[in-house]
């Protein structure tokens, strides 16, 4: 079901985020875009042509009262920039990844929405192409047997940034089974810093489903990839098989069943990425309903984000979910060092 005319939209936020969706906005015959903000003058200049501009959201809201928001700035502002958005009588919202900078500010952005009835999209690309589609369906057709390990490698990229992506498609792959720990090692010697964020020069993370499922995701600046197209690789390993992915493409290697290394491609969906969010979040507009699955998936890569960080910043697994874990005391123990017989401690024998 469609509405007879489009509806009208406009985008908070013209950086990258925003410029995706700004494109799919006017590629989509379901929309009318209708105004751009952003603080920043000179990132509107190339729109101003031919959409309202404007360097203060609230004006553009009062001004243009458009039926779907996009949320496109960044995380630490979604939370006020969704209350603003539904207050000025938002249909529809489409909130850029990560949800916000933390677990429990992703929620109330969901919960905001959720309490008026309003849905949701969360431009993760991988749920809209047809190649990773194909993964899911076939890892929980069990194509490779019971799955047991992720294994995700990501060069010149970091946890938030690109690991948020990579983690939600891992629930994804293992939902509903929930994380419940999280272990991650960082070097932050370079001291880089990507999209406003400070960030590690490698890391990896260890997290553990509830089922025993592990993922294993090891990013950095500096990173050799097993296959290097894209710039990251995904390793889906069952009990009688693997798939190897790389992100973006349409296309994927299994060896299951004893069976010779097959690769397989996929023929892309017409529609995909932001495009298709938001054609998405325009049938949920129209039908007057809510898809909780991906921007709950989301909120959840959110948490893992977060609890890596901690994990790292506290020397310590952390637990899940973060509203109830507390962080152990510093202890003075130096795993390698020989053990003094003085000191505390358990015998690792005895367990």
């Amino acid at each position: 079901m469609q509405e007879s005319s489009p509806l009208t939209a406009a985008v908070v936020g013209a950086g990258l985020g925003g410029s995706l969706s700004i494109r799919a906005l006017r590629e989509s015959p379901r929309f009318r875009l209708v105004g751009v903000a952003d603080v920043r003058a000179e990132a509107l200049e190339q729109y101003a042509a031919d959409v309202a501009t404007f360097t203060g959201h609230e004006e553009m809201l009062k001004t243009c009262t458009p039926d779907v928001v996009c949320v496109s700035t960044y995380a630490p502002s979604h939370l006020e920039l969704t209350r603003a958005a539904l207050d000025a009588g938002a249909r529809g919202l489409l909130v850029e990844k990560p949800l916000s900078d933390t677990t429990a500010d992703g929620r109330a952005v969901l919960d905001l929405a959720l309490e008026r009835g309003v849905p949701v999209v969360v431009p993760h690309g991988l749920m809209t192409m047809s190649g990773p589609a194909e993964v899911l369906s076939r890892v929980r057709d069990g194509a490779v047997g019971e799955l047991r390990l992720v294994e995700i490698e990501c060069a010149q990229w970091d946890v938030i940034n690109a690991g948020i992506h990579w983690l939600q498609f891992f629930l994804a792959l293992v939902h509903p089974d929930p994380v419940e720990t999280v272990l991650t090692a960082a070097d932050t010697s370079s001291r880089t810093y990507r999209d406003g964020m400070q960030v590690e020069t490698e890391a990896v993370v260890l997290a553990r489903t509830r089922g025993g499922v592990r993922v294993v995701l090891n990013t950095g600046d500096y990173l050799p990839i097993a296959r290097e197209r894209t710039g990251a690789l995904f390793r889906i390993v069952g009990t009688t098989g693997f798939i190897e992915y790389a992100p973006w493409e349409n296309g994927y290697t299994i060896v299951a069943d004893g069976q010779p290394r097959l690769d397989v491609q996929v023929e892309q969906y017409e529609v995909a990425l932001h495009r298709r969010h938001l054609e998405h979040l325009a049938d949920l507009v129209v039908a007057g309903t809510t898809d909780d699955y991906v921007p709950e998936t989301s909120l959840a890569a959110l948490e893992l984000v977060e609890a890596a960080y901690l994990s790292h910043r506290v020397r310590a697994a952390v637990t899940l979910p973060l509203s109830s874990y507390t962080p152990p005391d510093p202890a003075p123990w130096d795993p390698g060092m020989p053990y003094s017989g003085t000191g505390g401690g358990r015998n690792g024998r005895e367990l």
